[in-house]
């Protein structure tokens, strides 16, 4: 709650509460009582409005302190339930110790005799007490959960929408048709072999839009089809080494997160048979590092900043440390944190 918006509210809220209550509890009370007994009862009526209310106020606080967010609400109303008897009760007598103050003796028995009644109208105070701040609580904390949630949806969307723009990819497609035609002709042993792995690669492809998180294995296994067709495109210019410790292969990432890094590499180096580009891809501990050879390309390369900023993106959305970028004695490096126990969807390639 705004701090001013409280502050204004328990100076003016006890005084309005009470005039409600007057209002509706003890009215008749102006055509019965002489001024004097009035003003007294009045005023004692208003002091214990305002320390009941404050007292209320810290107790709801403490509690969403103590107990925070929507999923705790349960437990602080059941706590609200267990102490709603004392704070009435102490309403009740904080009352009875003024008008003793005042020596009123005869409201004092009064009171005593409709104890029941007197109990049932602090029960209503208390529950306008909760309702303000337990209820403006629970729909703040709803209204962010809400806005949250509909960030979260936007954010996966725009991440479906860039994963669906990197999974087609007409240039890729085409090169890798190209390919598929020289090879038939040259060598149909190998395009038999080609046409399998990109069969594999683009129904990886396809259904990685259906899940937040794949195994490493899937993924180094993706990526070996994947490579296969670079190799055949580019030959002894591009090599691929792996190195990954086997207790980490069930350990999670974002899908085509390796090939958006090893597309990244392939499309702003240089790759000749004299020159490889060579990329590596290695664990240590739960991180993976993608790294390779920096000989960038002189002209100017098209791109639609999608690969490192999209996973970048990924790995915030999973709530995930950031990734490291860097470049160190002539290498290009990614170092990526692995997920450690979720599960991901059956895939198969």
């Amino acid at each position: 709650m705004n701090v001013f918006t409280d502050k204004k509210l328990r100076l003016i809220g006890p005084f309005v509460l009470f005039l409600v209550g007057t209002l509706f509890f003890r009215l008749d009370w102006y055509l019965e009582r002489s001024t004097d007994t009035l003003v007294r009862s009045d005023l004692i009526a208003l002091s214990a409005g305002y320390i009941c209310w404050h007292v209320a106020r810290w107790i709801v606080m403490r509690l969403q302190k103590r107990y925070p967010g929507l999923d705790n609400t349960r437990r602080r109303l059941i706590w609200m339930a267990v102490l709603l008897p004392v704070l009435v009760n102490f309403a009740w007598l904080i009352r009875q110790l003024a008008h003793m103050a005042f020596n009123n003796l005869q409201y004092l028995t009064q009171t005593l005799s409709n104890y029941t009644y007197s109990i049932g109208i602090q029960l209503f105070y208390h529950f306008v007490y909760f309702i303000i701040y337990e209820g403006g609580y629970v729909l703040r904390e709803w209204q962010q959960a809400y806005e949250h949630n509909e960030r979260l949806k936007k954010a996966k969307l725009r991440h479906q929408l860039d994963t669906l723009k990197s999974q087609i990819n007409p240039h890729f497609l085409f090169n890798s048709l190209n390919s598929l035609s020289m090879l038939i002709y040259e060598s149909p042993r190998q395009a038999e072999t080609f046409v399998d792995e990109l069969s594999s690669v683009y129904r990886y492809l396809l259904r990685a839009n259906d899940q937040e998180l794949t195994s490493l294995n899937r993924e180094l296994q993706f990526i070996r089809s994947y490579f296969q067709l670079l190799k055949t495109r580019y030959g002894a210019g591009v090599e691929l080494t792996i190195s990954v410790d086997d207790e980490v292969l069930e350990h999670k990432l974002p899908p085509l997160t390796l090939q958006l890094l090893v597309e990244n590499a392939v499309k702003h180096n240089v790759i000749l048979p004299a020159r490889p580009l060579v990329i590596a891809i290695q664990t240590q501990g739960n991180t993976l590092i993608v790294q390779n050879n920096l000989q960038r390309k002189t002209t100017s390369v098209l791109s639609n900043k999608v690969g490192l900023a999209h996973i970048a993106a990924k790995y915030r959305l999973l709530g995930q440390r950031a990734i490291s970028i860097q470049e160190d004695n002539g290498l290009f490096v990614i170092t990526l944190p692995l997920v450690v126990g979720q599960s991901e969807p059956e895939t198969t390639l």
